[in-house]
């Protein structure tokens, strides 16, 4: 069995979908439904059982899981880096995940994790996965912060050796529709230009970024997956790695391909970034994936023209969900 938390999720749900298309189905599905539509991501899918997360953490501490689990992909999380809630995040990314990991170390369950480029602040210190200079990291909201905390606990105590941790960059593609104000730029771009014709982006305020050359490391679902499955299929392998391209791409670039794979003409309208974020804007993102390469990860990561073009053509412009093959 393959247990999946925050499987109703963006990430959570794109893993089902790839375990499925390897014929995988003895998944157990955790996740926290709600008042949201992410239970729209799981219709595609096959699945042993759905379980919510409160129920599930009862059944951890009991030793109620059964069978015995190969794996846990644990992406349940709250990933909104506006919530303010600092005691919620703490229980829920951080206490929460020390629990999940003690257990599934000590069930020798393979564990694997999402942490976050959130972690990286902004970027002074590089975005190099590096374990030993994590603590020199400074997250800029308390979503990246509860997530350094898991990392250092890990490191602190020893265990990054036996799981692994995966900072995702900007991730976008299909079944992050319920996502709301946490939705890829591409999707929100998508919307705009149904609805007006235009996108618009931030005018710059930075004076080495003319407006909409800022730019960040923006990835498919479909290669983040691939990449946190490679993991899956090499249990020796432990310790915190980079998922993102290590190409970064600007705003602008992004806006164009989107309004290329509409068939459309770019129409970029620039408007004042509001202050209230100003000092927090993060001009510059790129994964370095010079470990997951050792690692040995060989494959090339889609373009952005191509990865876009295939998420609006296929997913956006269909209404269409990631499914797996063996539903």
């Amino acid at each position: 069995m393959v247990i999946v938390t925050g499987g109703a999720g963006f990430i959570g749900s794109a893993i089902i979908a790839a375990l499925n298309n390897r014929g995988i189905t003895d998944i157990l599905v955790v996740d926290e439904l709600a008042c949201d539509e992410k239970w729209k991501n799981l219709r595609n899918l096959s699945f042993a059982d759905y379980v919510e997360k409160g129920d599930f953490l009862e059944m951890v501490l009991a030793n109620k899981i059964s069978p015995p689990a190969k794996a846990i992909f644990h992406m349940g999380a709250c990933s909104s880096t506006t919530e303010t809630n600092a005691s919620y995040l703490i229980k829920n990314n951080y206490e929460y995940t020390k629990l999940l990991a003690q257990w599934a170390i000590g069930a020798n369950i393979r564990f694997i994790y999402a942490s976050s480029a959130a972690t990286y602040g902004d970027g002074s210190e590089g975005f190099g996965d590096d374990e030993e200079k994590i603590d020199r990291l400074r997250p800029m909201n308390m979503y990246g912060f509860s997530k350094q905390l898991f990392d250092l606990w890990a490191r602190r105590n020893g265990l990054l050796k036996k799981i692994v941790g995966l900072k995702y960059f900007n991730v976008f593609g299909p079944n992050e529709y319920h996502k709301a104000d946490m939705r890829s730029f591409i999707l929100k771009a998508f919307e705009q230009i149904q609805a007006a014709g235009k996108v618009c982006l931030f005018e710059s305020h930075n004076p080495k970024y003319t407006d909409g050359e800022y730019v960040r490391d923006f990835i498919y679902i479909k290669d983040a997956v691939d990449m946190t499955l490679f993991f899956f299929d090499n249990p020796q392998t432990g310790g915190l790695f980079n998922i993102g391209t290590g190409i970064a791409r600007s705003w602008n670039d992004l806006v164009k391909a989107t309004f290329a794979a509409m068939g459309k003409k770019p129409n970029i309208e620039y408007v004042e970034m509001p202050e209230s974020i100003r000092s927090q804007y993060q001009y510059f993102t790129q994964a370095d994936i010079s470990k997951l390469r050792k690692a040995g990860y060989k494959k090339q990561t889609t373009t952005l023209e191509d990865a876009i073009k295939d998420y609006v053509c296929n997913y956006l412009q269909k209404d269409g969900f990631l499914a797996g093959t063996s539903t």
